[in-house]
C-alpha cells in the first residue's frame, strides 16, 4: 500500500510540475505591434545608413548585431560620457514593449496625447517610444537635443533628427520632433567646439521637419521656450505624461535629479520637493506622470532583457511578453487527491488496527 502511495503522490507530482499554462502580459498585443515595427523601422534606417557614399559593412565589436545604429564613441558633436552597453540594449526591438508596458501602467490610451523629450544619445530608446506611440495610437509632441552621448546618433551627417526624417519620408512613422536645440551643456553646446555646434545647428536647418530652433541664451529660457511650445499644443496638465529619453539639461535639468528620478514611471506625487527647475519638473508640477528613459541596466534588470542583447533576442520573445506560469487548477486537483489518497490509507490503516485490537486485545503487547 506505501509503494502503491508513493507511486502515485510522485505520479501527482509530476503531472502538476508539467502542467503550465503561457499567461500573457498586460498590453500582450501592443507589445508585439510595437516590437515588431521598431525592428521594421531598424531595418529600414540600416537600409538608409548602407546607402550612403561611404558607408560600408564591416565586422565592428562596438555594433555585435550589425544595426549601423551606434556611433563612433568621439565625433564634434559628442556631448558627454555613454555606456555601450545600454545604447546596445535599447537597440532590442523588444525595448518597445517596455515602453508600452509603461505607458500601459500610466494609464494612457487610444487617442492620448503625451509629452516627449528625446537627445541623439539613445537612438533606440526612440525608436522604442515611436513604435510605442504608434501601436498604442497615442500621438506623442516631441522636442529634441540632437547633441549625443559616446556611441549614440554622433555622426554630423547622420543626427538624431536626420533619422526622424528618413522614418517619416519612408512612412515608417507620421510623427517626429516639432522643435530641437543642439543639446549639451547648459541646452546651448557647452563644451563642444564651435565647429561641433555649427554642425549640430545645420542638422537641425536641414530636417525641415523641425518647425522650432531652440536656441536660447541660457538654460531658463531654453526650458520655458519648451514649456511655451508643448503649451501651444495643449495646456501642461491636459498631458497625460512626460516622457524622458536621456538626460538633455533642458528636461531633466542638473545631475541632481537624476538621482531623484528614478527609471521608469513615476507619479507626480512621488517626485515634488527637491528637483531643480526643467522640463520635467514644470510638468511634476501640474501632477503629470513622468516616465523617464535613463539608467538602462535597471529598466533591463526590472524587464528580465538581456544586457547587452547579444546576439539579439528572438522579436516578441520574453517575460515582458507573457510569463510560463504553473496550472493551479491542475495543481489543486493534485493536491486534492494526494491528501485524499493520504487521508484514504491512514483511515484504513487505523481501521485494521482498530479491528485487530478489538480481536484480540492482547495484540498490543
Amino acid at each position: 500500500m506505501l509503494i502503491v502511495l508513493a507511486i502515485l503522490s510522485a505520479g501527482l507530482f509530476f503531472w502538476a510540475a508539467e502542467s503550465t499554462l503561457v499567461v500573457k502580459a498586460r498590453g500582450h498585443d501592443l507589445k508585439i505591434v510595437a516590437a515588431e515595427k521598431m525592428a521594421q523601422a531598424m531595418s529600414t534606417l540600416k537600409e538608409v545608413r548602407l546607402g550612403s557614399e561611404g558607408i560600408v559593412m564591416e565586422d565592428n565589436p562596438n555594433d555585435p548585431n550589425g544595426t549601423m545604429l551606434v556611433g563612433s564613441e568621439y565625433t564634434p558633436i559628442t556631448t558627454d560620457r555613454g555606456n555601450l552597453d545600454a545604447k546596445l540594449t535599447t537597440l532590442n526591438p523588444n525595448f518597445a514593449a517596455v515602453v508600452v508596458d509603461m505607458l500601459v501602467a500610466a494609464d494612457v490610451e487610444n487617442g492620448d496625447t503625451v509629452a516627449v523629450a528625446f537627445t541623439g544619445s539613445m537612438p533606440g530608446a526612440n525608436i522604442s517610444v515611436l513604435a510605442a506611440c504608434l501601436a498604442m495610437e497615442i500621438h506623442p509632441v516631441i522636442i529634441t537635443s540632437v547633441g549625443a552621448s559616446e556611441w549614440g546618433a554622433t555622426d554630423p551627417n547622420f543626427t538624431w533628427v536626420d533619422m526622424e526624417s528618413e522614418l517619416q519620408s519612408k512612412d515608417e512613422f507620421k510623427f517626429a520632433s516639432i522643435a530641437a536645440s543642439i543639446g549639451g551643456g547648459g541646452d546651448r553646446g557647452k563644451g563642444l567646439s564651435p565647429n561641433g555646434r555649427e554642425l549640430l545647428k545645420e542638422a537641425i536647418n536641414r530636417n525641415y521637419h523641425i518647425l522650432h530652433s531652440i536656441q536660447e541664451k541660457d538654460l531658463e529660457s531654453s526650458i520655458s521656450k519648451r514649456i511655451d511650445l508643448f503649451g501651444e499644443v495643449l495646456p501642461l496638465s491636459d498631458y497625460k505624461v512626460y516622457l524622458n529619453v536621456g538626460g538633455g539639461a533642458a528636461s531633466v535639468g542638473p545631475r541632481i535629479n537624476a538621482r531623484l528620478v528614478p527609471p521608469g514611471l513615476s507619479s507626480a506625487a512621488s517626485l515634488k520637493g527637491g528637483l531643480a527647475d526643467c522640463v520635467l519638473k514644470r510638468f511634476v508640477d501640474v501632477n503629470v506622470p513622468v516616465i523617464h528613459i535613463h539608467n538602462i541596466e535597471e529598466l533591463a534588470e526590472k524587464y528580465d532583457l538581456p544586457f547587452p542583447p547579444i546576439p539579439m533576442p528572438e522579436t516578441g520573445i520574453g517575460q515582458i511578453f507573457a510569463q510560463l506560469t504553473f496550472n493551479r487548477t491542475i495543481s489543486l486537483i493534485a493536491l486534492i487527491l494526494t491528501l485524499g489518497s493520504l487521508t484514504a490509507v491512514g483511515l484504513r490503516s487505523h481501521r485494521q488496527v482498530k479491528e485487530v485490537m478489538e480481536y484480540d486485545p492482547e495484540a498490543s503487547l
